[in-house]
C-alpha cells in the first residue's frame, strides 16, 4: 500500500477559499490521497469536484473542541453526509471523559457513528490526545470501540499537541486490529509520518502531504 493511500489531505484553516479547496482536491486526485478533509462548509464543493474519484470527502464535527451537543453534532453530521461526505471525524467530549461521564460520552459517539453508518459512511474520533492521561486515552479507545466507531483519531490539530508516536503506540494496543488509528496534528515530514504508521498508524492526517510525499520538511503546524 502507498504511503499516500493513507494519508488524508487537509485543509481546515478558517481562511480557506474556495480556490484553495479545489486545489486541495485536484492535488488529492493527482498523487492519490485516500480523502481530502475540508471544514463542513466546503463538503459540497469538494465533493463536486471528486465525483467519480477514489478520494473520499472527509469533513470533521464538532470540531476543534468537541464541547457541541449531542443534537447539534448530529444535525452537522447528517447535513455534510447528505452533501457528500463519506467520512466524518468527530471530536469527542473531552470534558465528559474527565469528568468520567462514560455514559454520556459513548452515547454521543454512538449517535454519529449509527447516522454515519446509515450512509455507508466511517466515523473517527478525535480523542484530542495531548490534553488526556494515559488511562484517559485508554478508557476512551474502550468506549470508541464500544459506540462503533472506524477509527479513533489522535488530536484535532488545533491545541496543545499534536500526534506522537508513544500515543499511536497506546492507541493501537488499547483497540488492538480491530479498528483504525489516525495520526493528525504536526506532521511535517516524511520520517515521522512513517514512523507513526509502524507505530500502528492506518491513517495520517496532514496539511503536509505533497512535502511528505517529496521529502521535504515544512513548518506548518497542522
Amino acid at each position: 500500500m502507498s504511503l499516500a493511500s493513507l494519508i488524508d489531505h487537509t485543509w481546515l484553516k478558517p481562511e480557506a477559499t474556495k480556490a484553495d479547496i479545489a486545489r486541495l482536491c485536484h492535488e488529492a486526485q493527482t498523487h492519490g490521497f485516500a480523502a481530502v478533509c475540508v471544514n463542513p462548509i466546503w463538503v459540497s464543493h469538494a465533493a463536486r469536484i471528486l465525483a467519480g474519484c477514489g478520494t473520499a470527502v472527509c469533513t470533521v464535527i464538532g470540531f476543534p473542541l468537541g464541547a457541541t451537543t449531542t443534537e447539534v453534532k448530529v444535525y452537522e453530521a447528517r447535513q455534510a453526509l447528505e452533501n457528500g461526505a463519506r467520512e466524518i471525524d468527530m471530536v469527542m467530549a473531552v470534558g465528559q471523559l474527565k469528568d468520567r461521564d462514560f455514559s454520556f460520552v459513548e452515547a454521543d459517539i454512538q449517535s454519529v457513528v449509527n447516522l454515519t453508518h446509515q450512509y455507508k459512511a466511517l466515523c473517527k474520533v478525535i480523542i484530542e490526545a495531548a490534553l488526556l492521561t494515559d488511562d484517559e486515552k485508554v478508557q476512551a479507545c474502550t468506549i470508541i470501540q464500544a459506540a462503533g466507531a472506524d477509527f479513533v483519531k489522535t488530536s484535532t490539530g488545533f491545541s496543545q499537541g499534536g500526534a506522537t508516536v508513544r500515543d499511536v503506540v497506546l492507541l493501537r494496543q488499547s483497540v488492538g486490529p480491530a479498528i483504525g488509528v489516525k495520526a493528525s496534528g504536526g506532521i511535517r515530514s516524511r520520517e515521522t509520518a512513517e514512523q507513526l504508521i509502524a507505530a500502528g498508524a492506518t491513517r495520517i492526517g496532514t496539511s503536509n502531504g505533497i512535502a511528505i510525499l517529496q521529502d521535504r520538511q515544512v513548518s506548518s503546524t497542522y
